[in-house]
């Protein structure tokens, strides 16, 4: 898996590659989401799928309070907190979205990983963007650490928290 770049425009904000790859990506992983719950004989509810499109519109993690704000119908009451969390923990068990402990927010996966793999999330503290990447590499290692502990990983995800390569070659 090729690791995704930050490019910053003269503002300094984020013009990431990783957030166009979201938002391009959006509609084939949604499709993808619809044909997994169907194979798998689950469902895809309009909140499910509201949360999924919103989460792959941005790049940067998305707190479960913001996405109920994204998600609920203008002008109408927000949607409960339940709702949203419960919508998050099916995309999270199904591999669709990623939640970011250290961020207590989720952001959305392009890759499809698999349940044994083992993802690292590279999260920049000065833009906020997110990327993601999985080795071979990372997965020996892991294994290797757990193994010597007799710990049985569910599940494997490592987030190092850094500035990317934009905004430390920009001096922020």
């Amino acid at each position: 898996m090729q690791p995704h770049h930050h490019a910053h425009d003269e503002d300094g904000e984020s013009v990431c590659r990783h957030a166009h790859d979201h938002r391009a990506h959006a509609a084939e992983a949604l499709a993808r989401a619809e044909r997994v719950c169907r194979e798998r004989g689950l469902r895809l509810t309009p909140i499910r799928a509201k949360a999924l499109e919103a989460l792959h519109a941005d790049h940067r993690p998305v707190g479960a309070y913001d996405l109920a704000d994204r998600i609920s119908p203008a002008g109408g009451r927000r949607l409960a907190p339940i709702s949203i969390y419960r919508a998050l923990d099916f995309l999270v068990e199904q591999g669709f979205v990623h939640r970011l402990s250290s961020k207590n927010a989720y952001i959305a996966c392009l890759h499809g990983h698999g349940a044994d793999e083992v993802v690292a999330f590279l999260i920049c503290e000065v833009c906020g963007g997110v990327d993601e990447d999985s080795s071979p590499a990372i997965r020996k290692a892991v294994a290797a650490i757990a193994e010597t502990r007799q710990f049985a990983p569910a599940h494997q995800m490592v987030e190092i928290v850094g500035r990317c390569e934009h905004c430390r070659n920009a001096g922020s």
